[in-house]
């Protein structure tokens, strides 16, 4: 059975970082896109950022581009998202998740994680 589990997210000043980890099990995702999504309180799941297989091409949302990087590590089956200069406007639950191929339509995206809050106090 697959299993994607995030870890990393908690309470942050703004200004502050953390890093997002979502481990894998179950089967492989090397050839997979990994992506992360969040969803604030009374708002739509929103994409956050994507990188493909290789870990040769990433995509940001422009909210985040900038302040967020995604990255792999395919031996680990992990992926991870570094995020700096955190805003009170990231506080959300993030989820990790594993698409065929690269792109942002949730929809697409075939596995989920349960998600990790992510606070950021002003």
């Amino acid at each position: 059975q697959v299993h994607l589990v995030e870890s990393g997210g908690g309470l942050v000043q703004a200004g502050g970082s953390l890093r997002l980890s979502c481990a894998a099990s179950g089967r492989s995702f090397s050839s997979y896109t990994m992506g992360w999504f969040r969803q604030a309180p009374e708002k739509e799941r929103e994409f956050i950022a994507a990188i493909d297989w290789s870990g040769d091409s990433t995509y940001y949302a422009d909210s985040v581009k900038g302040r967020f990087t995604i990255s792999r590590d395919n031996a680990k089956n992990t992926w991870y998202l570094q995020m700096n200069s955190l805003e009170p406007e990231d506080t959300a639950v993030y989820y990790c998740a594993a698409a065929r191929i690269l792109n942002t339509r949730s929809s697409r995206y075939d596995y989920w994680g349960q998600g990790t809050q992510v606070t950021v106090s002003s």
